[in-house]
């Protein structure tokens, strides 16, 4: 049943946030209202896949080494410092475009580099595999693009700096309620 729960929550976190690409005009149609809904969807999509996950069983895939362990956290602060306000104020991700997604991409590599069990494996590659639909789905609906001002190297900074915060915050929450995350 475990997985029954984890894939339907992988199916709908791809169908929530690919819904206005796939259905533009049925998503325009629903105005605001839209919103709220793909909101409960996600919201729904997050707690099946938490629950799916939890139940599975562990069925072993693969046993990551150990060090690996320093590479997750380095692409976890990545991913962290990616999906921050970097990417419109700062300067060094000012011109790429979907630097939120890269750094979900970059989250969801970074757990299947210290996972090796088959739930992992289904959830982290899922949402590797979604981030990556998502941003040709984007890219196809909206090919122009062009960057904005850059910022400054102060705020990258900032935002660096904020960044390992939330990752120790982050990461303490984590230790709590699942593995902790950084080495012993």
């Amino acid at each position: 049943m475990g997985f029954v729960l984890l894939i339907l929550g992988i199916a709908v976190w791809w169908a929530a946030h690919l819904f206005k690409r796939a259905m533009p005009a049925r998503r325009a149609a629903m105005g605001d209202r839209g919103k709220g809904m793909v909101a409960l969807a996600l919201l729904g999509s997050v707690v099946l896949m938490v629950i799916g996950y939890r139940m599975t069983d562990y069925i072993h895939v693969w046993a990551p080494p150990s060090y690996l362990t320093h590479a997750n956290n380095l692409l976890v602060l990545v991913a962290i410092w990616m999906m921050s306000p970097a990417g419109t104020k700062g300067k060094l991700l000012h011109k790429m475009r979907h630097p939120m997604l890269a750094g979900f991409r970059a989250w969801a590599a970074a757990h299947l580099l210290v996972n090796g069990d088959l739930a992992s494996i289904i959830l982290f590659g899922g949402l590797f595999l979604w981030g990556i639909v998502e941003v040709a789905a984007i890219n196809a609906a909206e090919p122009e693009w062009t960057p904005g001002e850059p910022g400054t190297l102060g705020k990258d900074a900032m935002f660096l700096v904020a960044s390992v915060v939330l990752m120790a915050v982050i990461g303490y929450i984590h230790g709590l309620v699942g593995p902790w995350p950084f080495p012993a």
